[in-house]
């Protein structure tokens, strides 16, 4: 393998899922733009029209800012690679080395990098928040808050990020030949304490989180985990309308630290009965052990991973083909897991459809758990409000819905609860405000 063949390889790649991205952009907002005007049939009679249309708006709006990013996104990975970005920034930080020693330079390619790549993609962030989000009616987050967000954001990076990271490289400097299957069970190993330290120790620091209040929500809730025999450590709200209209729950934690999670822009549109619905979904994913498969699937691809950067942080040409000369008098093994980070993109995207397609079926099997644990109907007329408050379009292109949607469209996913339920679609849909069809 010689570096023009790596080159050719990254460039191959890179063009065809930057291609393969714009054509599944392209095909979403012309098919969004086509139904915009009428709303579906099954939907009619419970949908708006403004709230389709705003959907169909929001859709095509993210689309044709994320092509714009992908341009951007993909210019820049040229620029860090082939042009010799990666090369410069790791040459300068070579002419500390006398100073801060062989560690010290690696952490600091990272800390550089990291810094560099999260001014250059500033811009597109503060353009999301105060300009698209905006003008759709969900951002709630001032600049005063999207600031102090970032710097807490670097200082909890700095804090949890350097220290795994020092690990790492201590590994691929010391353990020899296999020191990918070490770091691999350091990596492993850290990803589940973070599962148990993420809810109390570091998510607090972006929200507050309150105990659940409603007490007769509350008994109902505490009244489905106990049918489900499924213990969590406490029901919390979590003020997500600081930042967002966006409504959401979720479980989060391992062990004794499982929690319940709602945010308070979801218990302010649905009622006890539809966040039971929605509660017992999420219970399907535990009961269903899809968190559990997720986890050895992550398990896996990792392993295999690691296993690639231990072949390819050995080979000369795997940098010099990437634009960037290894250095001779100090360890490369920061360079080469930061080439590595950077240029695996672009060959897994081909694998997007397949896991969508994996966490498509659980998103059926949870909802099927659902219907068996509550009411199908608040199922329904629960996921219809929040795709009508996140402005979910209705008529996603099926191409693109196949290969990027990690949940089945709304139409398929409502169709399908209504069969389990043994209603019609529309009784199962319900109304908007929470009433009969």
């Amino acid at each position: 393998m010689s570096p023009l063949t790596v080159s050719l390889a990254f460039v191959a790649a890179m063009v065809l899922s930057f291609l393969a991205k714009l054509w599944l952009s392209a095909r979403q907002v012309r098919h969004v733009a086509r139904h915009r005007d009428a709303v579906p049939p099954a939907f009619a009679a419970t949908v708006p029209l403004p709230a389709h249309q705003k959907a169909a708006d929001y859709t095509m709006a993210r689309s044709r800012v994320g092509t714009l990013h992908l341009a951007w996104d993909t210019a820049l990975l040229v620029g860090w690679t082939l042009l010799g970005g990666i090369d410069l920034l790791n040459q300068w930080m070579l002419s500390w080395d006398p100073v801060i020693g062989p560690m010290g330079y690696q952490l600091g390619l990272f800390v550089g990098f990291a810094l560099l790549s999260g001014l250059l993609d500033l811009p597109w962030e503060l353009y999301n928040t105060f300009r698209l989000e905006q003008r759709f009616g969900f951002n709630r987050t001032t600049l005063k808050l999207f600031v102090l967000d970032g710097l807490k954001g670097l200082l909890v990076g700095a804090i949890v990020g350097l220290p795994i990271a020092a690990l790492i490289l201590w590994l691929m400097g010391a353990a020899g030949q296999t020191w990918w299957l070490w770091a691999w069970a350091v990596w492993m190993g850290f990803n589940l304490l973070m599962l148990v330290l993420y809810p109390t120790l570091i998510a607090p620091l972006f929200n507050k989180f309150e105990p659940l209040a409603d007490a007769t929500l509350r008994e109902r809730v505490e009244g489905l985990m106990a049918r489900c025999g499924f213990a969590a450590k406490g029901l919390f709200v979590m003020d997500g309308s600081r930042r967002s209209a966006h409504g959401n729950a979720y479980f989060t934690g391992l062990g004794a630290s499982k929690r319940v999670v709602f945010f308070d822009t979801l218990l302010s549109r649905l009622n006890p009965p539809e966040v039971e619905a929605v509660l017992a979904h999420e219970l399907g994913h535990f009961k269903r052990r899809h968190v559990l498969k997720r986890m050895v699937m992550m398990f896996a691809l990792s392993l295999a991973g690691f296993a690639l950067l231990g072949f390819l942080s050995t080979l000369p040409q795997f940098f010099l083909g990437l634009g960037v000369r290894p250095s001779m008098t100090v360890p490369n093994d920061a360079l080469a897991l930061l080439l590595f980070m950077l240029v695996l993109p672009p060959f897994t995207f081909f694998l997007t459809p397949l896991m969508a397609f994996w966490s498509r079926k659980h998103e059926f099997e949870a909802d099927a758990y659902a219907c068996e644990q509550s009411s199908g109907r608040d199922l329904s007329a629960a996921l219809l409000k929040l795709h009508e408050d996140n402005a979910g379009t209705l008529t996603p292109d099926p191409f693109f819905a196949r290969f990027y949607y990690s949940h089945p469209p709304a139409s398929e996913r409502l169709a399908a609860i209504a069969m389990l339920s043994g209603l019609p679609t529309a009784a199962a849909v319900g109304r908007l405000d929470g009433g009969a069809a």
